[in-house]
């Protein structure tokens, strides 16, 4: 009876301990996942759209260091024609916006830098067009 009551008391020891290392391994995890990934943009990836959009904005998948991020639209002749003032908005550190130019019709570059929170930089490179239909 208590070898039995001992052999029961081990298992749920062990079982115990085996939920523990997998939330410890989870727990451990969860700063890796706080790399800056582009989620989304408007003008969305690759889309075209009838007007100039007054700016580019991004959404990440973490939060972003403003000082190390940065982000330029350029024309098909590699002209710039963003305004230069980038920035990620104080209530959101997951989104940087850029203002634009009134653009043209044709396709454009967008080009993105940043550092999440974590200190991992990523970057990328999308399209999008304005004025075609």
């Amino acid at each position: 009876m208590i070898s039995r009551n001992l052999t029961e008391i081990v298992v749920a020891m062990r079982r115990v301990a085996t939920i523990l290392g997998a939330a410890a391994v989870l727990a451990y995890a969860v700063p890796a996942r706080a790399h800056a990934y582009l989620d989304h943009a408007s003008p969305a990836v690759g889309s075209a759209v009838a007007v100039s959009p007054p700016a580019v904005t991004l959404w990440f998948t973490g939060k972003i260091e403003p000082a190390f991020s940065h982000v330029t639209v350029a024309d098909a002749q590699g002209r710039r024609v963003d305004l230069d003032d980038a920035r990620v908005p104080p209530n959101d550190q997951t989104e940087l916006q850029i203002g634009l130019k009134p653009l043209a019709a044709g396709t454009y570059t967008v080009h993105w830098s940043v550092v999440s929170v974590d200190t991992h930089p990523t970057e990328g490179t999308f399209t999008f067009q304005v004025g075609v239909k």
